[in-house]
């Protein structure tokens, strides 16, 4: 059973058919002047067109990204470099992905000013708002949710803030887009559609007119991405995107009833186990638990065996396996960590199964190190 959707959820069936079907239409280079050029351009627009309208915006102001890293790095590094005037200081929430963080410390070795979180991973508001109006800012990025633990964040509050003090706010809706309502409170949003149930390669960058960018390679037709994205995978990416749209708030309603009867069963039937992020103010799908005295990745290989994907450590570092700078900044358990991601249209009785199989998986691991009844 895959746990594990956040990030990168399986392919939608009419993302893969529209997949399959760009295959034969679009496979052509969508500069060329030539028919089949020109008929990829066409399907290429009409992805980013039909993005564009669900995130409710012009389709000039969509670009499409090789990866949601990608969408990421270009919008810090760029508006960093077209506002250097301005100042150099990037703010950031402790718990963004660790891309933000990665180019935030790109634009200078001390340009990043990274603004705690309290238990819940919710960004500290005041002195966000404290950081953004303090001078030489070039740009502040805030998540729309944390895809780790799913707390979401005050971004209408944080957007006001930096538009008083004239600083372009990048808001990361990665583990938002699909599953809840983003809303206008952004000038720069960057998108993953591997996360909505479109194909991996491809991310999405929104800008607001206005937003002053200086990109650090050679001029290109695509003026963020040079050389451009996969038609195919940028058309799947939009039915994608357009599916998920469509059926939030059944998904919603589902996934968030099961994740509550997660939070519940697993700090009622696991010994000695956090389960952090905020209870109600987050996304639907998404829950993380620590617990004491285990090893993450021992969790996930037992849990693994009887057929159960999920995740540990941090969300975009996970490959490592190394303690999640999410749940250090929020001051939380951060060794033992399962992170799941609930696929949509999971049954109910497949999320009983692994509840069921939990405490005695965590049981097992406590033994194999020597630390039961700790």
């Amino acid at each position: 059973m895959f746990l594990d959707a956040g990030g990168r959820a399986p392919l939608l069936p009419q993302a893969r058919a529209a997949f399959v079907e760009a295959l034969d239409q679009g496979w052509a280079d969508p500069r060329r002047l030539h028919t089949e050029g020109r008929r990829a351009r066409m399907l290429l627009d009409g992805a980013r067109e039909a993005i564009a309208s669900v995130v409710g915006v012009r389709t000039e102001d969509v670009d499409l990204a090789p990866s949601h890293t990608a969408a990421l790095h270009s919008a810090v590094l760029a508006v960093a470099a077209g506002r250097r005037r301005v100042g150099r200081q990037v703010v950031v929430s402790a718990v963004e992905r660790a891309a933000v963080h990665a180019a935030a410390d790109r634009v200078a070795p001390d340009a990043r000013v990274a603004v705690p979180v309290d238990r819940f991973g919710r960004v500290e508001l005041d002195a966000f708002v404290a950081a953004v109006e303090g001078g030489g800012v070039a740009l502040a990025a805030l998540q729309h949710a944390n895809g780790e633990v799913g707390t979401l964040q005050p971004v209408a509050a944080a957007h006001e803030a930096a538009r008083r003090a004239g600083v372009p706010l990048l808001v990361d809706a990665g583990a938002s887009l699909g599953h809840v309502p983003v809303g206008p409170e952004w000038d720069l949003l960057a998108g993953d559609a591997g996360d909505w149930g479109g194909p991996a390669g491809i991310g999405v960058l929104v800008t607001r007119p206005g937003v002053r960018r200086s990109p650090d390679r050679p001029d290109d037709e695509d003026r963020w991405f040079p050389g451009g994205v996969s038609v195919p995978a940028a058309l799947a990416a939009a039915v994608a995107l357009q599916v998920a749209e469509a059926d939030r708030a059944a998904q919603d309603s589902l996934r968030r009833a099961l994740v509550d009867r997660i939070r519940d069963r697993v700090g009622a039937d696991v010994p000695d186990v956090d389960v952090v992020g905020d209870p109600v103010d987050r996304l639907p799908h998404v829950v993380t638990f620590s617990c004491l005295y285990v090893d993450g990745e021992a969790l996930v290989g037992g849990l693994d065996a009887l057929g159960f994907a999920v995740g540990s450590g941090s969300a975009c570092t996970s490959s490592a396996l190394e303690p999640s700078h999410v749940l250090a900044a929020m001051g939380v358990l951060t060794h033992g960590n399962v992170r799941l991601g609930l696929p949509r249209d999971l049954a109910p009785a497949d999320v009983d199964r692994f509840l069921v199989a939990l405490p005695s998986v965590v049981a097992r691991v406590r033994d194999a190190f020597g630390v039961a009844g700790l």
